[in-house]
């Protein structure tokens, strides 16, 4: 026994040491990681590799545990990191051309797309080359694609160009099931994100609202890909129409959506005949997006001391920061109270001339917008405040941009919804028949027990003091649309009732006022604020790897992100539904998910 006892210490002691030694290099790693710089050189013949694969995400955070595992299967590609990249191989000279990787986007609006597409069309003017290959092209990364010099497709290889359609699941059948109704209070017609707690289907209202945007969204692809391919828009309906998918290589050559047909590892020797005087693979060096965009931060900033501040507000708008996934824009919140502080401190440093406020949202809460929304006139009152609309600005989401001394959009943003909605759950059913669970009250006044819980449904007195506080909040919501467009209340109303548009009509509808990206954006901030000599500055700033790691460890985000991996496109669909509960009270809000077939 004594013997045993011996080795059961041994071993114990064992363990000890071997679990001190681990975690010793465990923190020297994370240490050396988090302090390591970019050593990425360029040569004079350098190809910029942008692999269209992954979700893609407005800002994507660094993963720290996919950097220490290594794992290859979660890709979150970054918006801002990819445009950064295309934008510095353009003005650098060591870069001849870039390299476009086919594969899969997931998450990506229609103006995400169209943000990096006008992004390669301007680095072309430069005339550098841009070639493309894809075993499967999508219709989004087709649609990317197609702005280059050369097409290239896998012997074996398909296109999916099958046209615009848009998706919503509808839950009402299924919450009947368990005895669960939703007490839904709104103002709009067209303030359809209540829908799928109340029908089995789509109303007439959201299925014009939706079938107009998805023909503008679908004529602006069109019209792209007609004039970097040199097809009629007629023709490319016609081959949507039937289905390319299934089609032929041959057939795919024939209607000049392909260029040349190629196994990857022959891309390399289209490379080098699009450079010219490099004969050999050899002879050329690739350098990645994050690559790139590293080499651009280590360079020195401006010594004005000037600022143009880049605030990226993406996700759904929550007055306080929660877990798990789904919403519109994946993981990330646009958590009120900081979004607030971080405005407050643009707003009171003298180096920051100018603010460019980045809104991809559907919106979310009604109370943080408009918290939000005063921090914007804030900023305003001491310096020009530019909006720049990614994928989204819908409902909150326009609601934090519409009081911008300029606001700028892409042609397929998805804006306006301009309305309010509260929605209570009452599940009576539930409790009473289906699990058997009573409740007996006693209150002192009339209305003490409103909102104590969901045994009972409210009643015409209730349901009319809840309605009058969504019809105030609506007409906050629209002075602050008016005062801000300048424009009367009449007209916002007008142009309201919860209606989605797209960055054209917005523009035609004076909800914005100039189509185009955050460059743009940037560009009139840079006029307004009158400097010349400026650094861009991204805010909020990214921190260091080992506030990463932490922040994923608190967040358990990275099992998320091997949710999303598995799940793909479905991943929104099951947060969508898990999120009911978080879209309780007052809302302005777009949160019912639009499947694009991108």
């Amino acid at each position: 026994m004594k013997q045993f006892l011996k080795y059961v210490l041994a071993t114990v002691v064992g363990m000890m040491i071997v679990g001190v030694v681990w975690t010793f290099l465990m923190i020297s790693t994370l240490i050396g990681m988090a302090s390591m710089e970019s050593t990425t050189t360029l040569s004079d013949n350098s190809v910029l590799v942008i692999k269209l694969e992954g979700s893609i995400e407005e800002k994507a955070e660094e993963n720290p545990f996919a950097s220490l595992l290594g794992n290859s299967v979660i890709e979150q590609q970054s918006l801002r990191n990819i445009l950064n990249a295309i934008e510095r191989a353009k003005k650098e000279e060591k870069i001849k051309g870039i390299y476009l990787e086919a594969g899969t986007f997931t998450g990506a609006a229609p103006a995400m797309l169209q943000e990096i597409r006008n992004a390669l069309v301007d680095f072309k003017k430069t005339k550098k080359f841009i070639v493309s290959y894809g075993d499967v092209y999508t219709q989004g990364t087709y649609y990317l694609s197609s702005v280059a010099d050369r097409v290239i497709i896998n012997p074996q290889g398909m296109i999916d160009w099958h046209g615009m359609a848009l998706q919503t699941m509808y839950y009402k059948d299924l919450l009947d099931k368990i005895g669960v109704k939703m007490q839904v209070y709104k103002v709009g017609t067209y303030k359809s994100a209540v829908e799928p707690y109340l029908l089995s289907e789509m109303s007439e209202a959201n299925r014009e609202q939706l079938s107009v945007v998805a023909k503008e969204i679908w004529e602006n692809m069109v019209a792209d890909v007609s004039k970097s391919r040199k097809i009629s828009p007629q023709a490319l309906n016609q081959l949507a129409d039937s289905f390319m998918l299934f089609a032929t290589v041959e057939e795919y050559q024939k209607a000049k959506l392909v260029d040349k047909v190629a196994y990857s590892n022959d891309v390399p020797k289209h490379i080098c005949e699009m450079m010219k005087d490099v004969e050999s693979p050899d002879d050329y060096q690739t350098v990645m997006v994050n690559d790139l965009v590293s080499i651009a931060q280590n360079e020195p900033k401006s010594t004005s001391g000037n600022i143009i501040a880049v605030y990226y507000a993406y996700g759904d708008i929550v007055q306080e920061a929660s877990s798990g996934f789904g919403g519109l824009n994946g993981n990330h919140e646009i958590v009120g109270k900081q979004v607030v502080r971080d405005l407050q401190k643009l707003a009171d440093d003298d180096d920051v001339k100018a603010v460019v406020l980045r809104v991809n949202s559907g919106g979310g809460s009604a109370y943080a917008s408009e918290q939000i929304w005063y921090e914007v006139m804030n900023i305003k009152a001491k310096k020009p405040i530019i909006v720049s609309m990614g994928g989204y600005a819908a409902s909150g989401g326009y609601y934090i941009s519409c009081a911008a001394d300029w606001i700028v959009a892409e042609p397929t943003t998805l804006t306006g919804s301009i309305g309010i909605f509260g929605m209570i759950p009452e599940a009576s059913e539930l409790m009473n028949k289906k699990l058997g669970l009573h409740v007996s009250t006693v209150k002192t006044n009339e209305h003490a027990d409103l909102g104590l819980s969901m045994a009972r449904p409210f009643n015409e007195s209730e349901s009319a003091i809840i309605q009058r506080y969504i019809n105030n909040g609506y007409e906050l919501f629209t002075k602050r649309c008016a005062d801000g467009r300048k424009q009367s209340q009449d007209v916002i109303k007008a142009v309201a009732e919860g209606r989605v548009w797209t960055g054209v009509h917005a523009k035609q509808l004076g909800l914005v006022d100039q189509l185009g990206s955050l460059k743009d954006a940037i560009a009139v901030a840079e006029k307004r604020a009158k400097v010349k000599d400026y650094s861009v500055m991204e805010y909020p700033a990214g921190g260091s790897f080992l506030d990463n790691l932490l922040n994923e460890i608190q967040k358990k985000s990275y099992a998320d992100a091997q949710m999303k991996a598995a799940l793909g496109e479905y991943h929104e669909l099951f947060g969508q539904l898990r999120n009911i509960q978080q879209k309780t009270g007052i809302q302005a809000s777009l949160p019912y998910y639009l499947r694009f077939n991108l």
